[in-house]
């Protein structure tokens, strides 16, 4: 690794302690409210993307990661290292696609100069599905189905704000306060909003991240050419 990336990797690991820290002490602070550290760990990790974004983090790396993660996750539903996964009381993949997702991103938008777009659908899966479920959880009152998953109104409204503003936010950092900026967010939470509902089994995480950014760089493709 060049010593030139130092600086960049050591801020990505500082972070990612952070992260692991708080979710340890969550963890032992809610014994009784298992989604509180795994959310914890969900939002967090998700935020590195920024760091990865703002100090150009080579593709390779990120890449890395996430085959690192990938396999991480997947030797966890068998062995006992990472409980925190399965510690609300429920099996899926959710969390290896999560990782998966990531590395798909990073490999098709980093290698065309446009990380922006990985950013998107990553942030829309960290904080969309992340308020979702404790917005849900907390205060979710009117509940309906969905293929046999329960869902809540709260929930699925907390999803769709959450995935508008982070949307419209990195796409205001790019390109500026244009009508293109709020009406491509509005249709990037419309859709993520809808594969979160519909998704099974924990394939949110990888549906929702990848159909967030391939929907924002079609449609500002299509609007802008971007």
């Amino acid at each position: 690794m060049p010593s030139s990336m130092l600086p960049q990797m050591g801020g990505v690991v500082l972070w990612l302690g952070g992260v692991v820290a708080a979710t340890v002490a969550a963890k032992l602070w809610a014994k009784d409210k298992p989604e509180i550290p795994r959310k914890i760990l969900h939002i967090g990790s998700g935020n590195v993307i920024l760091l990865a974004w703002w100090m150009q983090i080579p593709a390779w790396v990120g890449i890395a990661a996430s085959i690192a993660a990938s396999a991480i996750t997947l030797l966890s539903y068998r062995f006992p290292i990472l409980p925190i996964i399965d510690s609300v009381g429920r099996k899926s993949l959710g969390t290896f696609f999560y990782a998966v997702s990531i590395g798909i991103l990073i490999a098709v938008f980093w290698a065309v100069e446009m990380p922006y777009y990985t950013v998107i659908g990553v942030l829309v899966m960290t904080w969309g599905d992340g308020m979702a479920a404790l917005v849900g959880q907390r205060w979710g009152r009117h509940s309906f189905t969905v293929w046999g998953m329960k869902k809540s109104w709260e929930g699925t409204l907390a999803m769709a704000i959450a995935s508008y503003t982070v949307s419209s936010l990195t796409l205001l950092a790019v390109q500026g306060p244009t009508p293109a900026t709020w009406g491509i967010a509005a249709a990037i939470a419309l859709v993520a909003t809808l594969l979160e509902l519909v998704s099974i089994l924990g394939i949110d995480n990888l549906t929702v991240p990848l159909g967030s950014g391939a929907i924002a760089f079609c449609l500002n493709h299509l609007w802008l050419g971007l």
